[in-house]
């Protein structure tokens, strides 16, 4: 009896194991807007996540327009040295354009849903020069693009297209084109053509064979809210902004708070900028202003020097930025959205530091007596007391001195003055 039962749990054990071992399990993590920092952040921690777990697959759902280069490389480089299958689906209304083309391009399955379009990688910049970009750029993203097309099996000429020639493909295009997998309506029609299909991850061969699956969703992490926050061109040029007047002001008027308060937001601007890419001629600009603005603190120009530094400054942040898969939209507005922040803000606050400045430079009046004359009040062996503009002061002097004499104040040492006598 007692072997029958254990039979029988054992061959529970079996079916039960069948069951599971035919169960895809899926880690699901989704990225919508502009690519960044935080981006990568949220990847990595999905994939991380799906590696403790014993999932079989990571799945993206993407929807991007673009965003920052450096961030984009770094998920490329997670996806194409992945232990898992990396699946990516671009779902009805969702866009896979610069960036993202990228990124889907990387993918060991690559899946888009009818109605949406990859391409346009062509590399912009903003600032002056009319949006173009140098040769060397243009060919090291094709080159780059292409490599990875082909590293996935997929056409490297169409991928390199998308950024020469900015070429867009809609969804069936791109199928007809071996730049995508296959075309799935949902994401449950395109985890049931998973079934069946093979895929080289990292030189060995896993075959999708399931009967059922379960997904698991990845939360974005705190680290890449943050990230995704101040690694945004906008807020850094803000904090940027902020950071430098708030320091020349806590300078020119010593307190804790300006300083504190500019020293965090320069540092977060950093932290922002370390991630994006930067023009150093925009931020020799933006050094020359600074040395402007000190420039009209020390030698008052009536604002010629402070003017000079705030267009200096928003010059530097016209062209600091140097991201050429950002969306269109950015290169847009961000010129707009400088000019008109960097003059107000920069204008009110380069205001405000000189005219603080200014006033700290002004001595008081209280107290200030030398070369006025005042009445004597009281004197006796070198020492008494006059009359100074209504204030009572302690004097000292080598002539003999009496009461009612008008004296002249010739310097002032603490509370007590050198006077000498002034005939009537």
């Amino acid at each position: 009896m007692r072997a029958y039962v254990l039979s029988a749990l054992i061959i529970l054990f079996l079916t039960i194991s069948a069951v599971q071992a035919s169960e895809l399990k899926i880690a699901r993590v989704e990225v919508r807007g502009e690519i960044n920092e935080g981006t990568y952040i949220t990847l990595q921690h999905a994939y991380d996540f799906a590696l403790r777990k014993n999932c079989d697959a990571l799945l993206v759902v993407l929807d991007t327009p673009g965003g920052v280069l450096s961030s984009t490389q770094k998920i490329v480089l997670l996806f194409m040295n992945s232990e898992i299958p990396v699946v990516i689906y671009v779902p009805k209304g969702a866009m896979c354009a610069s960036a993202g083309s990228i990124i889907l391009l990387s993918a060991h399955v690559a899946v888009m849903a009818n109605g949406t379009a990859v391409g346009a990688a062509t590399p912009v910049t903003i600032g002056f020069g009319s949006g173009k970009v140098e040769n060397k750029t243009v060919n090291y993203l094709a080159g780059y693009v292409s490599d990875i097309a082909r590293s996935r099996g997929r056409n490297a000429e169409v991928a390199k297209k998308f950024v020469t020639q900015a070429l867009t493909l809609t969804a069936e295009e791109a199928l007809n084109r071996n730049v995508i997998d296959f075309i799935a309506d949902s994401e449950h029609e395109m985890i049931e053509k998973l079934n069946g299909i093979s895929v080289n991850v990292n030189g060995r061969k896993v075959k999708f064979s399931f009967d059922s699956y379960r997904i698991l969703e990845v939360n974005k992490p705190l680290q890449a809210s943050i990230y995704e926050i101040i690694s945004s061109p906008q807020l850094a040029a803000i904090l940027l902004l902020l950071g430098i007047y708030l320091l020349i002001f806590g300078l020119t008027s010593p307190g804790i708070i300006p300083e504190t308060v500019g020293a965090i937001c320069l540092i977060l601007a950093l932290a922002g900028l370390g991630v994006i890419g930067i023009n150093y001629i925009g931020a020799l600009l933006i050094m020359l202003g600074i040395v402007f603005l000190i420039a009209e603190l020390a030698t008052p120009t009536y604002g010629v020097l402070g003017a000079a530094s705030v267009i200096s400054i928003v010059l530097g942040l016209l062209i600091l930025f140097n991201e050429p898969l950002m969306p269109e939209s950015f290169y847009n507005a961000f010129p707009k959205f400088i000019v008109g922040v960097g003059l107000g803000l920069g204008g009110i606050l380069t205001f405000a530091v000189i005219k603080v400045a200014q006033i700290r430079k002004k001595k008081s009046p209280v107290g200030e007596v030398v070369g006025e004359k005042g009445e004597v009040i009281e004197f006796a062996d070198g020492k008494g007391f006059v009359r100074v503009r209504g204030e009572i002061w302690s004097i000292e002097s080598e002539e003999k001195l009496e009461k009612g004499d008008i004296v002249e104040v010739l310097e002032r040492d603490g509370l007590r003055l050198k006077v000498r006598k002034v005939e009537r």
